[in-house]
């Protein structure tokens, strides 16, 4: 196992349990844990600054622990062929219920667009072929035609729910891939809403929050616009976005991860799973041998197709 660099003094600080009495280390990221001696939970309180608001909203867990071990059990046996084996005999060890800190993102976006739009119609042409009986034939047939045309002008749309991570302990492909949670449930958060479970703060900054909200808004955006185009088919569709109206708030977000370490020379697979709906995400370790063995079974497939053909 790979050696774990321990927090620094500047990583911790101490609080006091209001319980027992008893006086506990935490890390600076916490925004609640729980007394290891009398099973208290504790809500740290500190002022908000600007990369550490206080949260606005949290969603509840669903969820309990030993559902969301049965969904990843389920998940690593159903994982695709080629997985390592390995990785599909593990167990996997639960890390800890938090929650998770991200921003809830909406705009208004307003868009300049152009494409090239294609309009199909039909035409039938003549042509000469060479029947059964070796003679010139001439036949008709349809086909299909394509005009284009330029296209421009202006979409505006308002892009809600964008949840982008403030944890940078879970990358926003990781959080992606266990969404959507429904937002129907937020309520306006309170220390009491999170008393009893571990709670991070942001580690990651508000602007950079900002900006990957931004991105995945233009993104959407140009879905939107996608599904927007008139006509058969498209091409060289560009388009310039601008957002306003900008609404950006803190939630803390229900997860539940877990670390399956299927390997002793290989790093642990981080599983995530949603804490509201169950949905499990992550990365599955790729088996070198299988993915070789079904490469050369497929090139010996092509090989003896050839060589049949060419027989004949």
């Amino acid at each position: 196992m790979p050696d774990v660099a321990a927090p620094t003094t500047t990583e911790l600080r101490e609080i006091k349990c209001q319980s027992c009495g008893s006086t506990l280390v935490a890390q600076r990221s916490m925004l609640a844990t729980i007394c290891p001696y009398c099973a208290s939970p504790s809500v740290i309180q500190r002022p908000p600054s600007q990369d550490r608001p206080t949260p606005e909203f949290t969603i509840g867990f669903e969820i309990d622990h030993t559902k969301a071990t049965h969904l990843v059990k389920q998940w690593i046996g159903d994982a695709h062929f080629f997985t390592r084996s390995d990785f599909k005999r593990s167990a996997p060890d639960l890390i800890h219920g938090v929650y998770l800190p991200a921003y809830l993102y909406g705009a208004v976006a307003d868009s300049s667009y152009s494409a090239s739009i294609g309009e199909n119609y039909t035409e039938t042409e003549t042509y000469t072929t060479t029947d059964a009986n070796g003679k010139t034939v001439t036949r008709t047939r349809t086909v299909t035609k394509t005009e284009w045309r330029k296209l421009h002008g202006q979409h505006s749309c308002y892009v809600v729910d964008v949840v982008v991570t403030a944890s940078k302990g879970v990358t926003n492909e990781a959080l992606e891939a266990i969404e959507p949670f429904d937002l129907r449930a937020l309520r306006r958060f309170t220390p009491a809403l999170v008393s009893g479970w571990l709670a991070e703060e942001p580690s990651r900054g508000q602007n950079e929050c900002f900006q990957m909200a931004h991105n995945e808004t233009v993104a959407k955006v140009g879905n939107q616009l996608k599904q927007f185009m008139p006509g058969d088919s498209y091409t060289n569709l560009q388009f310039q976005s601008q957002l306003s109206r900008e609404v950006i708030d803190l939630v803390l977000f229900p997860i539940w991860s877990f670390a399956v370490r299927y390997a002793e020379d290989k790093p642990p697979v981080q599983i995530l799973v949603n804490g509201q709906t169950g949905r499990v995400g992550g990365q599955v370790p790729t088996s070198a041998w299988k993915v070789t063995f079904a490469v050369l079974t497929v090139l010996l497939l092509i090989g003896f197709i050839i060589v049949l053909f060419a027989s004949q």
